[in-house]
């Protein structure tokens, strides 16, 4: 993330946030004393043996949260889950990051689908991320490429809602917030 660390803090100082997800931010353990952010518990998953990737969650600590492991222990994927404490009798919130490279495998992806179907089964889900998928026109629900394919599928198979309407980069939708809550 470098030197985005700045607008970060200007931006969670000026909106307030219960949560925000960050994809490639590009850390490692060198990083530690640097990427607090005042207010918020920080929840991280450094990309392991190559450069760049890695994902985070920072979540406000006025709301008590704790770190999920959804099949984390299979094929290893950029993707971090965290318990959100719902009030009174609200269930609780699921939130997941994820980062998935443009060259991921098939095996990574199904890891992520399994991941996803574990969580949906939450009252409240949230799923972020840079999902590398440009070819998926989302007001057809339709894709050119298989695994695009397959990433909408997993997308209905779970109920979920995809509420990003604008592009996000170059014209494609590859950042999306999905979830099985309407009106989100």
């Amino acid at each position: 993330m470098g030197n985005k660390q700045e607008e970060l803090e200007m931006r969670v100082c000026l909106q307030g946030c219960g949560l925000i997800g960050i994809t490639e931010m590009w850390w490692d353990s060198s990083y530690d004393w640097s990427v607090g952010v005042e207010g918020y518990r920080l929840f991280r998953k450094d990309r392991q043996g190559r450069r760049g990737g890695g994902v985070a969650l920072y979540i406000n600590d006025q709301l008590e949260c704790m770190e999920l492991h959804l099949g984390m222990n299979e094929e290893p994927t950029e993707s971090l889950w965290v318990r959100i404490k719902g009030r009174a009798r609200a269930g609780d919130i699921i939130a997941g990051v994820c980062y998935r490279p443009p060259d991921q495998g098939d095996r990574a992806d199904k890891a992520l689908y399994r991941q996803t179907g574990a969580a949906s089964c939450s009252q409240a889900l949230v799923r972020m991320g840079d999902f590398n998928h440009p070819d998926i026109c989302w007001r057809d629900n339709a894709a050119e490429h298989k695994q695009s394919r397959k990433f909408l599928e997993c997308v209905n198979d779970n109920f979920l809602l995809q509420v990003i309407e604008e592009p996000t980069r170059r014209g494609a939708m590859l950042d999306l917030i999905l979830t099985n809550k309407e009106g989100w």
